[in-house]
């Protein structure tokens, strides 16, 4: 039995309709329910699961949380998706989404929540066929309106809403917070020197330039995963806003604890680095690490989790996978390299003298070598990793939560993982059903292996001043908008020529 009809076979035992899950419903998520739903044959159907109401555009958050008047963009409605209740999910056949939370997930289920305790619904089991698993990281505390880092807390840090549902109402609420907090503070320290914390000092000092702000970054260059001209350029547009820039030195977090003002005081907290600089702050913007959204994952099969970095272990057809035991690998002395040499024996009438071997001991050919050890630059022999197949074929990980190869973590990659993983479902449904697909794909071909693009990223630098690189090229441009044009992206998620008061839905 193929994989496609043991999952079929598990699913039309509860429902007649064959279930494609898509956990999550951010960039990535809607790109993959939406290649699906195109895609899918008859007698299949889409199941968009996200625990908020509205398609939430993280990239403008922080813009958003400075300004006001436009935080109600942020929340774009799913579009060609129907809401479908926890209750009615299992008897709808036609593509729809639902609000909740997920609880588990297994090789062919997951199980639901509603988001808000003490709701009448109880939690739900769906069978699945395929799953395509969206579902991101933890966002860092200023942006994270779920309130998922529990760690280090301290009166400079920006308020949490106690009872956060996923709704478009409560998330307008939690950015307008974030804009008073921002508003009251005097002095603003911004932790991190990625894109985040670069464009939310870069907001502050445009928005309100009678503010001191400071942004510490523990490393020597801004935004370290890309050209050193984009630190360069980055570092001149935060000088310009009159951003102070402490680079290579870290927050000492102990230091949040010790109340450096009298109750009451309109001192500023004072802060330290780990160096002793000592730092002037009313409000504490911690833009650090993101922690991969993989819990389900890890509680499924803790093989398929890396523990280091908490991300998925996939293969380039974005399929879960469980990587093989690790070997210790084998480190060869020199004396043990000479003595192998010599005991070499080869079938040619005239000896090669030994200073001929070592000569060319640096390009020995791997059939030179014990078999299935080839020689990596090190020299250090290495087993390769050449098994395709997985447990878990009919499991896909996009995005933020995925170990894929070195990709930049970003919506732009989220998206093209998202599009290869829902292609090669539509292929292994074909395969297993000997029909068409949408797409034009051949049925004998294997299926697609993704691989990472050049890195690509876009900064703003205060209102209307940004930096970019595409394609190693980097620039800058003044062309900026207060709402970071915004409806380009309601556009792509379908509503073009949409107005400013239809962006309240």
């Amino acid at each position: 039995m193929s994989v496609a009809t043991k999952a079929s076979y598990l699913s039309s035992t509860t429902c007649p309709t064959r279930t494609v899950v898509v956990l999550g419903g951010s960039y990535g998520g809607s790109r993959a329910a939406q290649v699906l739903a195109e895609g899918l044959p008859q007698g299949w159907r889409v199941v968009l699961v996200d625990r908020n109401s509205h398609r939430n555009h993280f990239y403008n958050f922080s813009r958003y949380a400075v300004l006001p008047g436009h935080e109600h963009k942020a929340f774009i409605p799913y579009k060609n998706f129907p809401s479908c209740s926890l209750s009615d999910i299992s008897s709808c056949s036609s593509h729809v989404r639902v609000q909740a939370t997920i609880i588990s997930i297994d090789s062919h289920r997951i199980t639901l929540s509603p988001n808000l305790p003490g709701s009448q619904q109880s939690h739900l089991d769906l069978d699945f066929d395929y799953a395509i698993y969206a579902l991101g990281s933890h966002l860092p505390q200023p942006i994270d309106l779920w309130n998922h880092q529990k760690g280090v807390k301290s009166s400079l840090e920006l308020p949490t809403i106690s009872m956060y549902g996923g709704t478009k109402s409560e998330g307008i609420s939690s950015l307008r917070e974030r804009q008073k907090s921002i508003e009251a503070a005097k002095s603003v320290l911004v932790v991190g020197g990625g894109a985040l914390g670069i464009q939310f000092a870069s907001d502050i000092a445009a928005v309100y330039p009678q503010k001191h702000v400071t942004l510490l970054h523990s490393r020597r260059r801004l935004l370290p995963k890309f050209d050193d001209a984009m630190h360069e350029e980055t570092l001149q547009g935060l000088q310009e806003l009159n951003v102070q820039v402490i680079l290579g030195e870290r927050l000492d977090f102990e230091s949040l604890q010790h109340k450096s003002a009298m109750p009451g005081s309109s001192e500023p907290r004072v802060v330290r680095t780990l160096f002793g600089r000592e730092i002037s702050a009313d409000l504490l913007l911690l833009c650090t690490g993101q922690t991969p959204n993989t819990g389900l994952l890890r509680n499924m099969d803790p093989r398929t989790v890396s523990p280091d970095t908490g991300l998925a272990h996939v293969l380039r057809t974005m399929q879960l996978c469980v990587p093989p035991p690790s070997i210790e690998p084998l480190e060869f002395q020199t004396d043990d390299i000479l003595q192998w040499l010599m005991n070499l024996t080869f079938d040619t009438e005239e000896g090669i003298e030994l200073p001929e071997l070592l000569a060319s001991s640096l390009s020995i050919a791997h059939a030179d070598i014990p078999s299935g050890s080839p020689v990596s630059s090190t020299g250090t022999l290495i087993e390769p990793y050449s098994s395709q197949k997985t447990l878990y074929p009919n499991i896909f990980v996009v995005g933020d939560a995925a170990d894929a190869f070195d990709a930049i973590k970003a919506g732009h990659t989220s998206y093209y993982q998202a599009e290869v993983a829902a292609r090669n479902i539509l292929r292994l449904i074909s395969r297993d059903e000997k029909v068409g697909i949408t797409d034009g794909g051949n049925l004998d071909s294997g299926l697609e292996e993704y691989a990472p693009g050049p890195p690509a990223i876009k900064v703003t630098l205060g209102m209307t001043k940004s930096v970019y690189e595409v394609d190693g090229v980097v620039d800058t441009k003044n062309d900026g908008v207060e709402d970071l044009g915004v409806a380009v992206m309601w556009a792509a998620c379908g509503m073009r020529d949409v107005s400013e008061e239809e962006m309240f839905a």
